[in-house]
């Protein structure tokens, strides 16, 4: 089927959104289960507790546990401060929080701490951009944030737009009123159902009936792209496989010995890795072992995975190849892992 799809289903009765362009299953999103960590987005008022000297950091008390602040400046012990959580903790971890808030929706984010008016680059119709600047002056009038336009308002209806900053506008001055007070969460973070609204566009589709995921081959799909072995389109396979320390990527050329095996599997690996990572939730540091191939070809491989991974929506740091010739690299934990209860269900 040519188009794009958004199925909003439920799997162990978690929320679960999936995006599907063209037959293929891009993106999957999960909630946690039961009372889980903290999902990315939320906002609580934290308590800072002793700093740690030489870490860059402070720990700060949180409503339910203990979040990590880095680089606080001007922070007193007891202090309350308003912090969001930035991604899923690490296992034993404190929850990562920032003290640069942002009120994110479809069409507009409102920054507290960043005044001024900002566009998306992406916007490169000069009309359009004038049009834009005209709404978020008129409503953001007399306001000391920040906003910045979204790509998507690009084409959205003006009258949506506003209501989308208005909102937001609302919601960061009633959320950052109150100052003092008992650690508290202050703001849910956006759960699968809702950020599937946020960050997938307007599809040609919209799928919300129950049991979806099973009726329109979801799940099928979904088994499929988390198999140990994911087949590459030249006949290799990839195997993505999360450890504690980090998550190992091994590429295997298959039946296929020619000399150029190696470079044709690494180059579909760099194509498909940042959709089998996002699919699987997976996050933190990334080690690929490469199918052997001479030094000069790394270059080619290289300008795949930032080619694949410039246009994907977490935020993935490239670090760059080590002395035994494995790539390295850094990707944000902002998606929740697929757990064994997922895993069961798909069975």
């Amino acid at each position: 089927m040519k188009g794009t799809s958004v199925f909003l289903d439920h799997i162990a009765g978690r929320r679960a959104a999936a995006y599907r362009r063209d037959g293929i299953l891009e993106d999957f999103l999960i909630d946690p289960a039961g009372d889980g960590p903290l999902r990315p987005g939320s906002i609580c008022r934290a308590i800072v507790e002793r700093p740690m000297k030489g870490q860059g950091g402070v720990f700060v008390r949180l409503h339910d546990g203990k979040g990590y602040l880095r680089a606080p400046k001007g922070l007193r012990e007891g202090q309350a401060v308003l912090v969001q959580v930035s991604a899923y903790a690490e296992p034993g971890k404190a929850v990562p929080v920032t003290s640069k808030l942002l009120f994110k929706s479809k069409y507009a984010i409102v920054t507290p701490d960043a005044p001024g008016l900002n566009i998306s680059r992406q916007i490169r119709d000069e009309e359009v951009r004038v049009r834009l600047r005209s709404i978020a002056v008129d409503v953001m009038d007399a306001s000391p944030f920040g906003l910045i336009l979204r790509s998507q308002a690009a084409t959205a209806p003006e009258d949506e737009i506003a209501e989308d900053i208005a909102e937001m506008r609302s919601l960061a001055e009633a959320v950052t009123a109150p100052a003092d007070g008992p650690a508290e969460l202050l703001l849910e973070g956006p759960d699968a159902h809702a950020l599937a609204w946020r960050e997938w566009g307007d599809p040609d589709e919209v799928v919300t009936e129950a049991g979806c995921f099973e009726t329109r081959g979801v799940l099928d799909d979904l088994s499929a792209a988390l198999s140990f072995a994911v087949a590459l389109p030249g006949g290799g396979s990839v195997t993505v496989e999360p450890t504690r320390a980090l998550v190992a990527v091994d590429v295997n050329t298959g039946a296929d010995s020619s000399f150029a095996a190696g470079l044709k599997a690494n180059v579909e690996t760099a194509r498909a890795l940042p959709r089998l990572l996002r699919l699987r939730g997976l996050g933190g540091q990334i080690a690929i072992d490469f199918a052997p191939m001479t030094k000069k070809d790394r270059l080619q491989v290289e300008q795949a995975l930032r080619a694949g991974f410039r246009s994907d929506p977490v935020e993935t740091t490239l670090a760059g190849w080590t002395p035994l010739g494995h790539f390295e690299a850094h990707r944000k934990r902002e998606r929740l892992p697929l757990d064994r209860t997922v895993s069961e269900s798909l069975q």
